[in-house]
């Protein structure tokens, strides 16, 4: 990959579950949080050290409530976020 990039999450909308795929250029320390509309950080993802390259996390929700929320990548000052919609 020529760039960090957060890709939409698959399927969107979703439930149960989605996943969230990113690149990365080169290797980097990563967070990958899930917040709701109010920006209440509501799941932590993936946090950590990440080898270049494309990465998946599937995020389960049977824990939360439907409605939108936001994923956010945070990588070597890079920040990406996309819209998701849980429908339940």
């Amino acid at each position: 990959p020529e760039r960090y990039e957060l890709f939409t999450n698959y399927p969107n909308p979703f439930n149960p579950s989605t996943t969230i795929a990113f690149t990365l250029p080169k290797a980097a320390r990563i967070t990958l949080t899930v917040y709701n509309t109010l920006g209440a950080k509501v799941a932590a993802l993936a946090e950590g050290d990440f080898a270049p390259g494309e990465h998946r996390v599937v995020w389960n929700t049977r824990d939360h409530a439907g409605g939108v929320y936001f994923c956010r990548l945070d990588a070597d000052g890079c920040r990406e976020t996309r819209k998701m919609l849980l429908v339940k």
